[in-house]
């Protein structure tokens, strides 16, 4: 099979979208599956490495965020690249001005089009105080999505909202998790000592990026909760963002270390013991997984992977996405609980460690072929060209 993957990001950008990509792509081409990928041109320049085909386009970053970009190209740009050596399947993993472009370019060649959701865009809509573009946005987004033979989603309930938003033909592909990269046995006690903490005191820790739709508000309440009733425990917060300085001012007293290697990534997870996340804004939110794989005691809404993974009380804490000072409770009670947060951590790496990223690659490889068998049956210039 050969596969063509169109995303408006990907590695070496720092997001959940271009890492659940990257590693797509890695495991699928073990699987004897030939991937091209089509692109903005990155920041630092350089290519792809791999087997595949590249296309590189004009990379356009958003006026005030510019960790987020599209990427432009006109739909015979993506045309021309794509009858060189025709995919199977294009995969439209963004649904910007790039995702669209692709669109256009694969039906015209009548080559199968699936697409991905992997960001809630009508959510961004209200963080960004553009509510009034929701109706658009999803109007948009319909339009989008049903002009594509498949759309899958990482959990069931996003799946339920698709449908309910006149979505058709949507299917749940879950994330997985590299359980030898995250894990406790990757916890430094020195590092903890760089923190100012020894082995008996709590460590929060949030990892993502500081932005008005990560919900840092409630963040800052959580850890202020914490710290009040253990005033010796040390917070830290990896990420970068818009939202840095403000977060700073806040929280002065936390460790903010900015975007980190994933060798280093995976040290800040093993050496914390609670994770709270409070961003309610996630299609999935790979972040869980890594902190539950490291062996780590979340705190989060019962939302994205939280709904799909965490059982209260059981291997996290997940509270309803409406209890906002529940969290806040939560999170104060359980730092006080040594025992607590450990049971919780052990029992979280235990569950998590059954996602492997070779299950969802072999998953992900199945429904592309049921969307290529699917357009075959239904279309005779297909038939034709594929003859």
């Amino acid at each position: 099979m050969r596969l063509c993957i169109v995303s408006e990001t990907w590695a070496p950008d720092i997001n959940g979208v271009a890492h659940t990509l990257k590693r797509l792509a890695f495991e699928l081409e073990h699987k004897g599956v030939r991937v091209d990928v089509v692109r903005p041109r990155p920041r630092a320049g350089g290519h792809l490495k791999g087997a595949g085909r590249e296309l590189q386009v004009h990379r356009l970053p958003l006026p005030g965020y510019a960790e987020v970009q599209v990427g432009l190209a006109t739909p015979g740009q993506i045309q021309r690249f794509l009858k060189q050596n025709p995919p199977d399947v294009v995969y439209l993993a963004t649904q910007g001005p790039l995702g669209l472009a692709a669109r256009h370019a694969a039906r015209k060649l009548g080559i199968v089009c699936v697409a991905g959701w992997h960001t809630n865009f009508d959510h961004y809509c209200q963080d960004y105080g553009i509510a009034w573009l929701g109706s658009t946005t999803l109007r948009y987004l319909r339009h989008f999505h049903n002009g594509c033979a498949l759309t899958l989603v990482p959990t069931n309930a996003q799946a339920s909202a698709l449908r309910r938003a006149g979505i058709r033909d949507v299917s749940v592909l879950s994330r997985g998790i590299d359980g030898a990269h995250f894990s406790p046995a990757h916890r430094q006690s020195a590092l903890r000592a760089q923190w100012g903490v020894g082995e008996h005191q709590p460590v929060a820790l949030y990892v993502g990026r500081l932005a008005a739709e990560k919900n840092l508000t409630l963040l800052v309440d959580a850890f202020q909760a914490m710290r009040e009733v253990r005033p010796d425990m040390a917070q830290v917060i990896v990420g970068d963002g818009p939202a840095r300085e403000q977060l700073q001012q806040a929280l002065p007293q936390a460790h903010f270390t900015g975007f980190l290697d994933q060798p280093t990534l995976a040290r800040h997870y093993a050496s914390a013991d609670i994770f709270v996340f409070t961003s309610l804004s996630e299609t999935w939110g790979n972040v869980i997984t890594e902190a539950m794989a490291s062996g780590l005691a979340v705190v989060a809404f019962a939302h994205a992977a939280s709904a799909e993974l965490i059982c209260h009380g059981h291997n996290g804490l997940s509270l309803p996405p409406t209890d906002a000072a529940g969290l806040c409770r939560a999170a104060a009670e359980l730092c006080q609980h040594p025992a607590d947060y450990a049971r919780l951590g052990r029992a979280a790496r235990l569950g998590v460690l059954e996602h492997s990223w070779s299950g969802i690659a072999e998953q992900f490889k199945r429904y592309l072929q049921q969307a290529q068998e699917t357009h075959h049956a239904h279309s005779p210039a297909c038939r034709v060209r594929s003859s």
